[in-house]
């Protein structure tokens, strides 16, 4: 390993109950990262989960798909090619209610966790 540079051959794969692919190739359980996450994720057509009020910055870039997200009981469709930045401390959901898969990378500033997403009664991730 080179002290120049970092290269991630096998990002750690999140435990998920709900067919969502979480796939962290920088963050606090692959590099042992604190200020930044960044995770490549599919979610399966039908896919949501709770609303949470998340202590993050969190940007979405799509890749295909789409991904409804609700900020603050506004709804965003986000497309491929779109990208959308969801700031820290507002109450959102993510879901996606479409017929397609939806893939996308997400960025969280600093580092995404558990304790700090703040879902709302749930306890998958």
């Amino acid at each position: 390993m080179s002290e120049n540079f970092f290269l991630q051959q096998a990002p750690f794969v999140v435990p998920t109950t709900d067919g969502k692919l979480i796939e962290e190739h920088v963050g606090r359980i692959a590099t042992d990262e604190t200020n930044l996450s960044v995770a490549h994720m599919v979610a399966p057509p039908g896919w949501s989960e709770p609303h949470q009020n998340p202590e993050f910055d969190e940007y979405t870039l799509m890749v295909r798909g789409r991904k409804q997200i609700e900020i603050n009981g506004e709804t965003v469709t986000l497309k491929s090619g779109e990208s959308l930045l969801v700031r820290k401390g507002v109450r959102v959901q993510y879901s996606n209610p479409f017929e397609e898969e939806a893939e996308y990378w997400s960025v969280c500033i600093p580092a995404f966790s558990p304790e700090s997403v703040n879902r709302e009664n749930d306890s998958s991730t």
